[in-house]
């Protein structure tokens, strides 16, 4: 056979549109990776001009039999390792154990686009096995790619669908895993960047060399940006301080979160005026809240023959590669990211702030240099979630919404536009000035719109005189979120329980929504302490769909997380600040959920709809959390709570 670069790989459509073909290249051994083929897929345009193609996934299907994934994605707990394997290996027909996955390193693979949006499931892995299916179509076809391969459908699957632990997990739990914090090089430099006073402040002089005497090894003024690398972390904080000590700062914001929400009020860029009549009203707060994640930022960075190298931990490394071409004036195939896999983000490392500092400090030191944030820099400097102040309102006619307004000022539209039947809809969200620096978070706004939302159902429940099911039942169109409520409440007994009478300080609540194309609801107990305004999950139980579920035992595992951070979120968490200061940067004042605060029953039903195209499971699950027991808090007070976290 002559070799696989002297014919031409067939050209043919899987789907219209977009139109796709695949190249088979020979490529030989380098590092780890054995000689062997690389099957790459390309997408084009409707013309398939070249001008409209993007590298959409690649296998190469080594002589030593093993077959690796390369994709862009990022591996921060979510389990998108596990589950493109389980792709690959599902279309090629092999066992789990031939297949390995290369993450995100910007020059081995494709861009597969930022890490977020639960886009890997329905985006990435879908593009890992058409290339699959092309790769087994040409091995068992004589190497010739046949047209159109069929992906398997769910009823065949051997593979997906069925539980797997994920395909890291010895390397994780020995210990043999090295995060971003974990990388080490020869020579390396630990580095410490100056921080300002509070939000907005401007640099305007800082003695270098005062660092320099204290014992560092670099020390560099840029801008608004200082720091220092020394030999070990203890002496680049100390020379640190010293330079902290000359430094001069000018400016600098004057907020308080005591009149944040005022202040969101009167910076909105539009006001929206009320539906008028006779309308049902109330206004809904999110406080600010950080993402917490186990691991602060980290990177490490080495430049070598004018190239650049850095290794740090981010869901968007594409872009993190432009942001350091452009600082540093160099072609983006001069920079290199390597993202290993790392310690969490929940949305909260979409920016490479690390990267770019340990890549100055390594310039200016000649050697490479490891930045790793504390812990009170990961609560004040990384974004947060944004704030929320909305505004609902509603005309109740015969027991049915006959009118909805609905205002989202600063947070976002993610979760915006109600799921109920209601003929006279007005949807909006409108920035303000935010005195904080905010971003993306699990969900982005859907966590305070559906808060919103699902509490003021049940306040339009309780004012039409029914039960907050039913409520709802009567405008649910969406039969998948029907069927997740349903589920839900059958588990948890909702009718039963609510003819019962219950214990005293106890209440029941439920919520349900949808976002990034799946559906979830929830069903909560909760146990008040009315002098304390104190609150305490007991039982919850939460049904999830997402369309075909590829690996039930991470999809689990994600709706589970979901539901402990939103623990957090509607409990406690809640960044305080003064005259642009955070106030509350540490574990010790910001409170996570702790093992006390799981409740005493947690049941995840997972619907599989396998007639579905499969959607994320990272982020949805966490929405129906605190509007749930919001509603239970009033089932058992008879006060609304109306804010996160929750205070009635």
């Amino acid at each position: 056979m002559p070799p696989i670069e002297a014919f031409e790989p067939d050209r043919f459509e899987l789907f219209e549109p977009p139109f796709y073909r695949f190249e088979i290249t020979r490529r030989q051994a380098i590092g780890t990776l054995a000689a062997g083929w690389l099957v790459t897929a390309w997408v084009a345009d409707a013309q398939d001009q070249p001008s409209g193609e993007r590298v959409e996934a690649r296998i190469h299907l080594g002589d030593d039999g093993i077959f690796t994934v390369f994709s862009g994605k990022v591996e921060e707990g979510q389990g998108p390792r596990t589950e493109l394997a389980m792709a690959a290996a599902e279309e090629l027909g092999v066992p789990l154990e031939r297949v390995r996955v290369v993450l995100c390193d910007t020059s081995r693979t494709p861009d597969d686009g930022i890490t977020a949006g639960s886009r890997t499931t329905p985006g990435t892995v879908p593009a890992v096995r058409r290339a699959a299916a092309a790769a087994r179509g040409w091995l068992s076809r004589e190497k010739r790619l046949i047209e159109n391969p069929r992906l398997r459908e769910p009823g065949e699957w051997t593979i997906l669908g069925k539980g797997r632990w994920r395909t890291d997990a010895r390397e994780i739990v020995t210990g043999a895993h090295r995060f971003p914090s974990d990388i080490a090089l020869e020579g390396m430099l630990y580095g410490c960047v100056l921080r300002p006073p509070a939000y907005g402040a401007r640099l305007e002089s800082v003695d270098v060399e005062a660092g320099k005497k204290a014992g560092a090894a670099a020390a560099v003024r840029d801008g608004d940006f200082a720091g220092c690398a020394a030999r070990t972390s203890y002496e680049a904080r100390r020379a640190l301080e010293a330079m902290a000590a000359t430094a001069r700062w000018s400016g600098g914001q004057k907020h308080s979160h005591t009149n944040l929400f005022e202040h969101l009020r009167a910076t909105a860029k539009e006001k929206v005026p009320p539906l008028g009549g006779r309308t049902h009203s109330a206004e809904y707060r999110t406080a600010y809240i950080q993402h917490a994640p186990m691991e602060p930022r980290a990177a490490v960075a080495e430049w070598k023959d004018g190239r650049l190298t850095v290794w740090t931990g981010t869901s968007n490394p594409f872009s993190v590669r432009a942001e350091l071409a452009r600082a540093f004036g160099l072609r983006a195939e001069e920079v290199r990211v390597i993202v290993p896999d790392f310690g969490g983000g929940f949305g909260g490392k979409h920016t490479g702030e690390a990267a770019l500092e340990a890549a100055r400090l390594a310039k200016e030191a000649g050697r490479p240099v490891k930045v790793r944030w504390t812990r009170e820099e990961e609560f004040r400097w990384a974004y947060f979630r944004p704030a929320a102040l909305i505004d609902a309102e509603a005309v109740l006619e015969g027991g049915r919404i006959r009118a909805w307004q609905f205002t989202n000022y600063n947070s976002g539209a993610a979760g915006l536009q109600t799921p109920y039947a209601i003929p006279d809809r007005r949807e909006k969200y409108v920035p303000a000035d935010p005195p904080l620096r905010q971003g993306s978070y699990r969900t982005l706004a859907a966590t305070a719109n559906h808060f919103a939302r699902e509490a003021f159902m049940d306040e339009l429940a309780a004012a039409a005189g029914a039960d907050p099911l039913d409520f709802r039942l009567a405008h649910l169109e969406n039969d998948r979120i029907r069927a997740v409520l349903l589920a839900a409440c059958e588990k948890f007994g909702w009718r039963e329980r609510r003819r019962q009478k219950r214990a005293a300080h106890r209440g029941i609540g439920l919520a349900c929504g949808t976002e990034k194309n799946s559906v979830v609801a929830a069903c909560v107990e909760v146990e008040v302490d009315p002098k304390a305004k104190a609150v305490r999950l007991v039982e919850i139980v939460e049904a999830f769909e997402c369309g075909a579920i590829l690996n039930p035992w991470n999809t689990r595992s994600q709706v589970e997380g979901c539901i402990l951070m939103g623990l957090g979120a509607a409990l406690r968490e809640e960044i305080l600040f003064d005259n642009g200061r955070v106030l509350n940067a540490r574990f010790s004042q910001y409170r996570v959920p702790r093992f006390r605060d799981l409740p005493d029953r947690l049941e995840v039903i997972l619907l599989d709809r396998k007639d579905l195209p499969s959607a994320g499971a990272g982020e949805t699950p966490i929405v129906a959390v605190a509007p749930a027991m919001a509603n239970a808090i009033f089932d058992a007070t008879g006060a609304r709570p109306r804010s996160l976290p929750l205070r009635w």
